[in-house]
């Protein structure tokens, strides 16, 4: 019995420790995980699609805190730069978004870039009620 308590005092206090997903980077995980597969968007365009038009690098930020749990959900690695490369995140992070592109049949040339006009998503426009 007081396992049990002592057990559920303490995920009482690991609850409390998480830190609130605020609102910006929830929209932001909402605009990823409607990117298709094998199609990829911008952060500016990530950020514009989350009500942020000016906010590209809090995207980038947005995706850097993914916790691991969430990592798996949000397909982070479909969102590239402008140029359409891929951004510097730390050491290992540019092979494993590379890997990920490529597993679903996005390629990169030999400059690290990839076709933005025959691969970027075209957002489908909701019509008007």
């Amino acid at each position: 019995m007081r396992e049990r308590r002592a057990a559920r005092r303490g995920s009482e206090r690991d609850a409390a420790c998480v830190r609130p997903i605020p609102a910006f980077d929830r929209a932001v995980y909402r605009v990823v995980r409607r990117i298709p597969r094998g199609r990829v968007l911008t952060y500016g365009q990530v950020a514009a699609l989350a009500g942020r038009p000016r906010a590209a690098r809090a995207v980038g930020r947005a995706l850097r805190e993914l916790s691991r749990r969430r990592v798996r959900d949000v397909p982070w690695h479909r969102v590239v730069n402008a140029a359409g490369r891929i951004s510097q995140r730390d050491l290992f992070g540019p092979e494993i978004q590379r890997e990920r592109l490529e597993e679903e049949g996005i390629a990169l040339d030999g400059r690290g870039r990839l076709d933005r006009a025959r691969l970027t998503w075209a957002v489908p426009r909701r019509r008007a009620p």
